[in-house]
């Protein structure tokens, strides 16, 4: 009885041998995000750490790999039409984002680019459908000032998505202040001229 009951928990002690070996060894999902995703701490970044967290994300997840595939699938008999436009935009993908703006672009034979600057964004918006959600990533779509939706700039297919959000914001904000700081400073230099040439003519009416 004993052998039999030894004989049968062996399966189980393997499967929980390579369980444990899988959890040691750290391997990953293939849906996993080489960005991680940012939710409750991103806030508590500071400026330093966010800039380079964001700064560093240059080409999407390889979860939107994935994606690509699974929504080329939904196609049916189309999938393969669907499927090569897909991964080609997934394969020459690449963003940048830097001290002027944010720039991204796509395309092999046909290139594509766009460079969009801080004082030209209105609002941010984070987006995740059903299929994103569960492979960890999403879209950030940047407004701009014009109203057609081809202006809007769109970063897909990250995992990181709301650290993008956040220091978008912080970036919106620095050239809020700066823009609110200059009428000031350039009053007080007209004013300080003024007095200026109001002292220059109470002396020569003096004279």
């Amino acid at each position: 009885m004993e052998t039999t009951a030894l004989a049968a928990g062996a399966p189980k002690r393997a499967f929980g041998i390579a369980l444990g070996s899988w959890r040691v060894v750290g391997m990953q999902s293939p849906f996993a995000t080489s960005y991680p995703l940012v939710n409750a701490t991103s806030e508590s970044l500071p400026p330093a750490s966010l800039d380079a967290r964001v700064r560093a994300i240059t080409r999407p997840a390889p979860a939107l790999f994935w994606y690509s595939v699974l929504v080329s699938l939904g196609a049916l008999c189309a999938a393969p039409l669907v499927m090569v436009p897909m991964l080609f935009k997934y394969y020459s993908l690449w963003y940048r984002f830097d001290e002027a703006g944010v720039a991204m672009g796509y395309g092999f034979l046909f290139r594509r680019e766009r460079r969009l600057t801080y004082q030209k964004m209105q609002d941010i918006q984070v987006s995740q459908n059903l299929l994103e959600r569960w492979l960890g990533i999403g879209t950030v779509t940047i407004q701009t000032a014009g109203s057609a939706l081809a202006s809007d700039v769109r970063i897909v297919g990250v995992g990181a998505f709301e650290s993008i959000r956040d220091y978008l914001y912080q970036r919106m904000r620095g050239v809020g202040e700066v823009q609110e700081v200059r009428p000031p400073a350039s009053t007080a230099i007209l004013e300080g001229i003024r007095d200026a040439l109001q002292e220059t003519a109470a002396l020569l009416r003096g004279k």
